[in-house]
């Protein structure tokens, strides 16, 4: 998160410094104003498509990186339902094996005089 957010600043520092410098060149630069105004309309028209190609470019990593969030939790997803699965059928097959042994240790304890201790 912390590039981003340095890419983020970067990115309107860079845009902040275009348009300072281009405003000081305009404003220091020895043109009549009509001169002036054609220059500025130019370069506005510049920084607008500069700007838009940046905002698609952003906007197109966005999404990729939304894609990639998505599968990736789909994958977790499933991982977590199959361990879930798996330590389901270990559980019943942990209670089927104490129920063989407390029904032996019962059918013995029935079947001999003396009780008998159960163990689990």
């Amino acid at each position: 998160m912390s590039s981003r957010d340095e890419f983020g600043a970067f990115l309107i520092g860079f845009l902040v410094g275009g348009l300072t410098g281009a405003v000081a060149s305009l404003l220091l630069a020895p043109q009549s104003g009509e001169e002036t105004r054609t220059v500025i309309k130019e370069r506005a028209i510049e920084l607008k498509d500069k700007a838009s190609e940046t905002a698609e470019d952003v906007y197109s990593k966005a999404e990729f990186a939304a894609n990639d969030a998505v599968k990736r939790a789909e994958e977790l997803l499933k991982e977590a339902k199959s361990k879930a699965v798996e330590a389901k059928e270990k559980g019943v097959q942990l209670v089927e094996e104490q129920k063989t042994k407390l029904s032996k240790k019962i059918t013995a304890e029935t079947s001999s005089d003396a009780p008998a201790e159960v163990e689990l």
